[in-house]
């Protein structure tokens, strides 16, 4: 398994729609991560700055790259660029964070 973290960000004011949303998160959208090789997934808020901290446990870099460019990722992204920081076509603005220390 490969570790996978990054930062996001989220707006002000949203922490409780993000998390409505999430815990609402559509059954077609979990089963593409799960085909895409994602497991382990996780999201954390620093509610002092609002930065959205993701862990997730990828089996293939490329095969998870391919969950970009589906349809249903492409919907989830549109959904959610109201509430979060976004590039042009509603993907999450997204920094990958440099693992520096893990412990089995």
């Amino acid at each position: 398994m490969i570790r996978k973290s990054f930062k996001m960000y989220l707006n002000e004011g949203m922490t409780e729609e993000y998390e409505k949303r999430h815990n609402l998160l559509w059954p077609e959208m979990k089963d593409m991560i799960s085909r895409h090789g994602g497991h382990n997934y996780s999201i954390f808020l620093d509610e002092e700055t609002n930065v959205l901290y993701g862990y997730i446990e990828i089996e293939d870099e490329a095969k998870w790259a391919e969950s970009a460019d589906t349809p249903i990722n492409r919907k989830w992204w549109d959904y959610m660029a109201d509430i979060m920081k976004t590039n042009p076509d509603n993907s999450p603005v997204s920094v990958g964070l440099k693992p520096v220390f893990h412990l089995d």
